[in-house]
């Protein structure tokens, strides 16, 4: 609905009072009473109309105003919200890292590796000499010179030195194989040696977190065996041949290109140990699979047996390398194997000591065989006092 001006309003009450003079009430005018009030009237209409015209005016419908534009307020920078205060933490110590302290690693220090030979409970018969080899690592700072010594602690010496130079060196960290040539106590039991190494400067000391642990020996000592076949005393019974043919037994002497077959009744083993018992020396032919073997004739095995001999390189081959074979025929049959060793010229040789039962009651050819590993040259090899105990 249009809404109509305050001015509006009074005009046409202004208009209305001019009106209602000019048309009083009453009787009707005459004559020149009616000439006035037609002039009245004309005059009234004018102003009317007049009046009219300022009211179209005056109520021209005024344009809507355009809404005011509101004023987009500037962005404000977010501020951040503070909470409310809380009890601050206890602040802890500050400690200062500990500084890690390096442990020195001792000087003389060893570590064992493993047994060589004779292992902790091989038997051995009442007198019987052998050699115990031990690894061992230098695990200390120090390098062990040629004057560190093998030294006896305590427990039974078995014949063996109180003490006996390395005669090499080892650095720490390098392994050594350091060997003692003992021999078995005469009464039957069982018997422990304990050893250490001696420095330079004559400190004792040994393996263990404190490098004063001893390494061992541990043998048992049995009643004496019987000798049921003694093959170094039969040994030309053997058939002996080489990839030259077969040989005459003895041979006339060594020879290392065609192979030849001796005994010695008191051998040189390698390293210089003097033996005061009968050694079969086997020569292998020379060339590429150059060998000698020795076929035994046929025994009886019994419950019990073992095969028992020393092998290794005579004094004096510096250059010898070959194979040793443990190798037999069962009530006719093919050709089997019961070991098989390398031995160099290396100061050490190898006790075996071999259980025979698994052949219990079986008629067996044994047959030792010595391969040359490529060349002759120096392959003066023995089996020392080859038996079957039982």
């Amino acid at each position: 609905m249009r809404k109509i001006s305050p001015w509006v309003t009074m005009i046409t009450l202004i208009l209305a009072l001019l009106i209602a003079g000019c048309f009083p009430l009453g009787p009707r005018p005459s004559g020149n009473q009616a000439a006035t009030y037609a002039a009245q009237t004309v005059e009234a209409r004018l102003t009317e109309m007049a009046l009219q015209t300022l009211i179209a005016q005056l109520t021209v419908t005024p344009a809507i105003p355009s809404p005011i534009p509101t004023a987009t307020p500037a962005p404000q920078e977010a501020t951040a919200t503070t909470l409310p205060p809380t009890t601050a933490p206890t602040a802890l110590p500050t400690l200062a890292p500990a500084t890690p302290t390096a442990t020195p690693i001792p000087c003389n220090w060893a570590k064992f590796v493993k047994d060589v030979t004779v292992p902790d409970g091989t038997e051995f018969r009442p007198g019987e000499s052998f050699t115990k080899t031990w690894r061992l690592q230098n695990i200390g700072s120090c390098t062990w010179t040629a004057d560190y010594a093998l030294v006896f602690v305590n427990g039974n010496a078995m014949d063996g030195p109180a003490s006996q130079k390395l005669n090499t060196t080892v650095r720490p960290g390098e392994t050594v194989d350091i060997s003692v040539n003992l021999k078995a106590p005469t009464n039957p039991g069982d018997y422990t040696g304990n050893w250490k190494l001696r420095s330079a400067d004559g400190v004792v000391f040994g393996l263990g977190r404190n490098a004063d642990q001893p390494f061992w020996v541990k043998i048992k000592v049995t009643q004496p065996s019987q000798v049921a076949y003694d093959l170094a005393a039969n040994y030309c019974t053997a058939e002996w041949r080489t990839s030259t043919g077969v040989l005459t037994c003895p041979s006339s002497g060594i020879d290392t290109t065609n192979g030849s077959i001796t005994i010695n009744n008191a051998p040189k083993l390698e390293g210089g140990r003097q033996e005061d018992e009968p050694a079969i020396v086997s020569v292998p032919s020379s060339g590429d699979g150059g060998f000698i073997s020795g076929k035994f004739p046929v025994f009886k095995i019994a419950k019990g047996d073992r095969f028992k001999a020393i092998i290794g390189c005579l004094d004096g081959a510096p250059n010898c390398n070959v194979m040793f074979q443990l190798n037999y025929i069962a009530d006719g049959g093919t050709e089997q194997n019961l070991g098989s060793w390398n031995q160099t010229s290396d100061g050490k040789w190898e006790s075996l000591d071999i259980d025979l039962s698994s052949l219990d009651g079986k008629s067996v050819q044994f047959i030792l065989k010595v391969l040359n590993n490529g060349n002759s040259q120096d392959d003066l090899a023995f089996w020392l006092a080859p038996r079957v105990v039982r």
